[in-house]
């Protein structure tokens, strides 16, 4: 990638310091993810705080790929439990250790959206959503149908990729021999790093001179590329980079449940991510962390509704979409600047003839 993709958007925007809001919220999300082993007793509701992390981490490498990057992908949560499958055939054929395997199967989920990327990426718009959906179900398709005879573990058969069951009790973070009845409080701090680690690495890469010009590839393609920005290299590069990190989240999910199947590959996982990443905000740093939050607290609350809790959650993803087109965080900077524009005008002295 040539050097002038470092200014294609502005020069001024790449100096520029870190907000002062995305300052406070990252206060605010420490402050809260240092606080929730403190004020949360219930083992339900710490799991579901974990199952969040998961999500919002899945979902903010989306946001990356389709918001910071043009690159409309469906093969998000196929990446996610490649990672995981990976982690947990390391861990069975192999014999290695978590931490092992884990950063391994991150590799290897790169790779994959290597290879998918090769495929996908000299298409554009639609095209790479189909494609990628497309891979996404042969893939699920190939461990569903899996049924051959690999290897036997005592009386029974396994498959290769563990067919319809997958794979079980592999590996553990170590937590319940140190915490006893407390391990998920260790699971969930392990977690929480891993959360941590991701959003601070994916704030680097999009404030870095590569990420104006994921942007720039994005908001102006011909411009980008007549300042010397090579399309098809720049989106690799992001595919690669997102995958990692979601191939990654992949195998400390497996690792937590210690179980992986191809459930995690399901279509409606995948349009969890999608929504969330909406409801939140399509190109907010934040967005993929609030959508989450906010879907499954209304998921939640409707647990009770039975059949009509999945029409509840379309109701309120579509009113968001319909209401809020640029997400919750989008209309929350609209509120701020018109208030901001009111102050201004309010504070402007005004003459005797009425002019400014």
């Amino acid at each position: 990638m040539s050097r002038n993709a470092a200014i294609a958007p502005s020069r001024q925007e790449g100096r520029s310091a870190l907000p002062v809001g995305d300052i406070v919220m990252a206060l605010v999300v420490i402050a809260a993810l240092v606080a929730v082993p403190f004020v949360v007793e219930s083992r339900y509701i710490l799991g579901q705080i974990i199952l969040m992390l998961f999500l919002s981490t899945v979902a903010s490498q989306w946001n990356l790929l389709f918001g910071y990057s043009g690159v409309f992908s469906l093969a998000q949560m196929a990446i996610f439990g490649f990672g995981g499958y990976v982690t947990a055939m390391l861990c069975v054929y192999f014999g290695l250790g978590i931490w092992v395997a884990i950063p391994l199967g991150a590799l290897g989920a790169a790779l994959f959206s290597l290879v998918i990327g090769l495929a996908c990426l000299r298409l554009s718009g639609v095209y790479v959503a189909l494609l990628t959906l497309a891979i996404a179900q042969a893939l699920y398709v190939l461990i569903v149908t899996d049924t051959d005879c690999f290897r036997m573990v005592g009386s029974a058969c396994r498959q290769f990729t563990g067919g319809a069951v997958g794979f079980a009790r592999f590996g553990e973070f170590g937590t319940r021999a140190w915490l006893k009845s407390r391990y998920l409080v260790g699971n969930y701090a392990i977690i929480g790093m891993l959360f941590a680690v991701t959003m601070a690495c994916t704030y680097a890469i999009i404030a870095s001179p590569i990420g104006l010009a994921f942007r720039a590839l994005k908001d102006n393609p011909g411009y980008a590329v007549a300042r010397g920005v090579n399309r098809f290299q720049a989106q690799l590069f992001v595919f690669g980079l997102s995958a990692f990190f979601t191939g990654l989240a992949g195998g400390f999910y497996a690792v937590h449940f210690q179980a992986i199947s191809p459930g995690i590959l399901s279509l409606s996982q995948l349009l969890f991510i999608i929504a969330a990443t909406v409801v939140g905000g399509v190109g907010s740093f934040w967005g993929p962390l609030v959508g989450t939050l906010v879907l499954m607290v209304a998921d939640e609350g409707m647990r009770e509704a039975g059949e009509f809790r999945t029409l509840g959650l379309g109701l309120i993803i579509a009113a968001s979409i319909v209401l809020m087109p640029n997400g919750l965080l989008g209309r929350l900077g609209d509120a701020r600047r018109w208030l901001r524009d009111r102050r201004m005008r309010s504070s402007t002295p005004v003459t005797e003839t009425g002019h400014v």
